[in-house]
């Protein structure tokens, strides 16, 4: 059998009579940037994400570094977030001018730790940034609680956590701003780079609408110094179709993570994923940790099954870093996890007979 680690094929064939039409109207009315499918996306991501304000812009990290320079944040001012998250998280901070401060992980969720956040707090901390890593929500109240004592933004960066809740509540609200990527193998999806950013605040929300516009309400009258950081209007159509088949995606994610740990719970080389009782997990990936990864990962490829690492190089480790200073050793758990994590194939479309297939092959293995 041969598995694959997404399916975005699948989910076409599945919505080709709503896409297709959608898709047909943005081109007939060539109104291809800013068009009225991207307000009507935006509006109905707002709601969907218990939101007032949902701006559209050109990619997730567009979205963290608009958020951030929203708020004012740039040269001089720190912003903490995990050691355990795509480098897009760090480079929207770098980008704003920003310094990422780095903190080590709660190893059971890979998410950020509250207490190593309040260590790394200094007068030069504007913001923190949690990451709700793999679908799951971060442990939001005792971060915004530190934001509070201190005078922090809290920007959420819910990349990977489209629909996800924390005590009932969808991520993507706790924060002051937050930022969503839409890249085609998101939960929620477009047919290219996408991003959105959400807010409770109708003044921030005006101000990063102008600001991706390149700083401009009306054409050609420049209010701020802005950049070209649109949502095309044919992406924000797709989105907007994929937005109402959400929920029901997240809940077969969660459904193919129920069948995968009761299967895989039985081997003992294997760590299935923790998944804390107060959050509704979306499950953008399946993760798990072995002690042996390169070796299994080999072993299922022969079989059919692809699998890839999120992520194997710590950003702390990376090149493009190298001159913040940060060392080998200085975050173990996230360092622990980077040499043990493999992502299984996750996504809604995928069926009960192929998880059993991938499980079996991974029991073969530990045979």
């Amino acid at each position: 059998m041969q598995v694959p680690f997404i399916d975005l094929k699948a989910q076409f064939a599945n919505l080709e009579s709503e896409l297709m039409p959608a898709i047909r109207q943005v081109l007939e009315q060539t109104n291809f940037i800013l068009g009225k499918p991207v307000e009507e996306f935006e509006k109905a991501f707002a709601a969907y994400s218990e939101c007032d304000h949902a701006i559209g812009v050109a990619s997730g990290l567009d979205a963290i570094k608009l958020a951030l320079r929203a708020l004012d944040i740039g040269p001089g001012d720190e912003v903490i977030t995990a050691a355990n998250t795509f480098i897009a998280t760090v480079l929207g901070i770098s980008a704003a001018g920003a310094k990422p401060v780095l903190v080590d992980i709660d190893e059971p969720t890979y998410n950020l730790d509250p207490k190593l956040v309040a260590a790394a707090i200094t007068p030069q901390t504007k913001a923190i940034m949690p990451v709700h890593l793999y679908g799951q929500p971060a442990d939001m109240e005792p971060l915004l609680e530190l934001a509070r004592h201190h005078g922090l933004a809290i920007i959420e960066d819910a990349s990977q956590a489209h629909g996800a809740r924390y005590q009932g509540r969808r991520v993507g609200s706790f924060g002051a701003v937050s930022a969503f990527s839409l890249y085609p193998g998101k939960n929620l999806g477009a047919y290219g780079d996408g991003g959105v950013i959400t807010t409770r605040n109708p003044e921030l929300a005006e101000k990063i609408a102008v600001m991706r516009n390149y700083g401009s309400k009306v054409k050609y009258y420049h209010l701020l110094k802005g950049e070209n950081s649109r949502l095309d209007t044919l992406h924000a159509a797709v989105c907007g179709v994929k937005l109402k088949h959400l929920d029901e995606g997240n809940a077969k994610r969660r459904e193919n993570a129920r069948l995968y740990t009761e299967k895989l719970s039985t081997i003992p080389e294997i760590r299935t994923p923790f998944i804390r009782p107060d959050v509704e997990h979306v499950f953008h990936l399946y993760v798990i940790r072995v002690p042996d990864r390169e070796n299994l990962m080999a072993y299922l490829k022969d079989k059919g099954v692809p699998t890839i690492i999120h992520y194997p190089i710590p950003i702390h480790l990376q090149e493009a870093y190298q001159d913040e200073g940060w060392t080998a050793g200085q975050f173990p758990l996230t360092e622990k996890c980077a040499d043990e994590i493999v992502s299984l194939p996750m996504f809604p479309e995928l069926s009960p007979e192929q998880i059993d297939y991938v499980t079996d092959c991974i029991a073969d293995y530990y045979k």
